[in-house]
């Protein structure tokens, strides 16, 4: 009966050394797993990271540019609206310059009238001024 339950024992022992075994390599699995998976995890924020840093820095860039396109439009809506105020300014001059033109070019018609008038005033004080009739003109 000895031998029974030494060999029960030994049973027993063997078993209990197989599942702890079994414990052992479950565990050493387990942490392959978890260690698999944390490297897995890492890879996968690593990879997105990569993504939303370089959305970021293209945002950014858009950011900067948007707002220089602000700058510079702006600017082009300031330098149209001097040179709007240019040409209109130009406009009003060139008015100016043919108003006076006009009032010349009827003054040297006034004159040039009175100069005819007046040389054809001399011409007939002249004929009649050679004749001795002494008399005006009509």
């Amino acid at each position: 009966m000895n031998r029974i339950i030494v060999m029960l024992s030994s049973m027993v022992k063997e078993h209990q050394s197989k599942q702890q075994a079994r414990k052992e390599e479950q565990e050493r699995r387990r942490k392959e797993a978890v260690q698999a998976s944390s490297n897995l995890t890492q890879a996968l924020v690593d990879h997105l990271n990569v993504g939303v840093a370089q959305a970021y820095l293209n945002q950014k860039r858009l950011d900067s540019e948007a707002s220089q396109l602000e700058q510079n439009a702006t600017n082009f809506q300031r330098q149209t609206s001097q040179w709007l105020g240019l040409i209109s300014s130009f406009t009003d001059s060139m008015k100016e310059v043919g108003h006076v033109q006009n009032w010349a070019s009827t003054i040297e018609n006034d004159m040039q009238t009175i100069a005819t008038a007046l040389e054809y005033a001399y011409k007939v004080e002249q004929q009649g001024g050679g004749s001795g009739s002494g008399g005006t003109a009509t």
